[in-house]
């Protein structure tokens, strides 16, 4: 069908000239160095490469078995400009696996994930900031709770967050050459939108585009699951430093 003159066309948006020349061809990972434990310390590997696009230096990726097969589990970018790590090897080059339950200093690996999410709760003033190192990645979370109740829908509504267990809470951790750990640590919370007591007979929450993926309806509460991965450096001496951590919404209701 033809649009008429009166009609009006439909704009879309395009990507930027370094992403559309980025998506144009097969990505790969490249550089790649493979850290395999010792038979029978762990059922899982990590690779360390680097990608063939894009602004990152290096990423680390953690392969486990699922279904008799190994499958991607996690995967991390690291900071730009920031240097990765060493991961420590045998004489034999097998990797050392770190027990994900064993303190590393004041926090075990297995603790990094549930104590991370005060960050969103409470801005990091019940516990996070003190155990955790500020990086980029703790500060992007601290405002995220910072600025939960701006924005022109904040007369009519309130954001909280809440921790849950991960869906797959397997930890992973490497012991690194120089002393330490790096640890791979699953993450999760929900974020509920509520509209105030005095609004919640005459108005409802309608969903944005992520939202309606999951449920169209409008509502006078909305909660989403989030689910994530962080990346942390862990030293006896020093706080735990999270290099990196990525979120994604699996639900919504």
């Amino acid at each position: 069908m033809s649009l008429s003159p009166m009609q009006p066309r439909r704009r879309w948006s395009t990507w930027s000239a370094t992403r559309q020349k980025e998506y144009g061809g097969a990505f790969f990972y490249q550089a790649r160095t493979y850290y395999i434990p010792r038979a029978g310390s762990a059922d899982w590997f990590a690779v360390r490469a680097a990608s063939s696009y894009g602004e990152h230096q290096e990423s680390l990726l953690i392969f486990d078995k699922a279904a008799g097969t190994y499958k991607l589990t996690m995967a991390f970018y690291t900071p730009k400009g920031e240097p990765f790590p060493k991961i420590a090897v045998d004489r034999y080059g097998f990797a050392q696996v770190a027990q994900p339950s064993q303190k590393v200093g004041s926090l075990a690996p297995s603790e990094l994930g549930s104590l991370y999410e005060d960050f969103f709760e409470s801005g990091g003033t019940k516990k996070a900031a003190k155990a955790f190192a500020a990086t980029d990645a703790s500060k992007d979370s601290t405002k995220v709770y910072r600025e939960r109740n701006e924005g022109k829908l904040s007369t009519y509504l309130t954001k909280k967050f809440f921790s849950q267990e991960p869906a797959h809470p397997t930890v992973y951790a490497l012991k690194l050459a120089g002393g330490g750990v790096v640890a791979g640590f699953p993450t999760a919370h929900t974020q509920e939108r509520m509209l105030k007591p005095q609004y919640m007979s005459s108005f409802q929450i309608g969903p944005n585009d992520e939202e309606a993926v999951y449920n169209r309806s409008k509502r006078t509460v909305i909660t989403d699951e989030f689910q994530g991965q962080g990346l942390a450096q862990m030293s006896q001496k020093a706080k735990p430093k999270v290099l990196t951590i990525e979120y994604r919404m699996v639900d919504s209701r």
